[in-house]
């Protein structure tokens, strides 16, 4: 048997292998970290008090970040963190500080949770269930489908919530 036919038959047999393997198991990569973010340094889980609504979708969480932005971007100073949904459904939510007035820590991207929180709780969805003493941004977060929550001060650290 000569060198291209013993080649040949090693690449259909490494072919084969590969399709009758099956795909490979998805690595655990962050294609966002390293180009909206620096790599995670810190995690946790939050446990949500809410179910994911039955017709939240992707369409649900693009809007809620385009109209996020576009009330943003309509007052008179510049924002202080942009948030964005990535992911082939948009499954993750992205937060990052910008300029000079961006939190530069996880403490002060908590408390900015907090004051998303904040404003959660004065929309209708919450006060007309009365649940506006009860849950907080991230279950609205899960409530809308999002996965998980990236927030980062844009240089040094990024923290990741995995939302179930």
């Amino acid at each position: 048997m000569s060198t291209s036919r013993i080649m040949l038959h090693a690449m259909l047999m490494a072919l084969g292998l590969l399709l009758f393997a099956g795909p490979a198991p998805a690595a655990d990569t962050d294609r966002h970290a390293g180009y909206y973010y620096p790599p995670v340094s810190s995690r946790e889980t939050y446990r949500a008090r809410a179910a994911v609504m039955p017709e939240a979708s992707s369409d649900t969480r693009l809007g809620f970040v385009t109209a996020l932005a576009y009330q943003q971007n309509g007052r008179a100073y510049p924002p202080t963190f942009v948030m964005f949904a990535k992911g082939e459904d948009f499954e993750r939510l992205i937060i990052v500080a910008i300029g000079s007035h961006g939190f530069r820590g996880l403490y002060q991207a908590r408390a900015m949770l907090a004051q998303l929180t904040s404003i959660a709780r004065g929309t209708p969805m919450f006060r007309d269930n009365n649940l506006q003493d009860v849950l907080t941004f991230l279950d609205l977060a899960r409530m809308m489908g999002f996965e998980e929550l990236t927030m980062s001060d844009g240089q040094t650290f990024a923290h990741r919530i995995t939302l179930k």
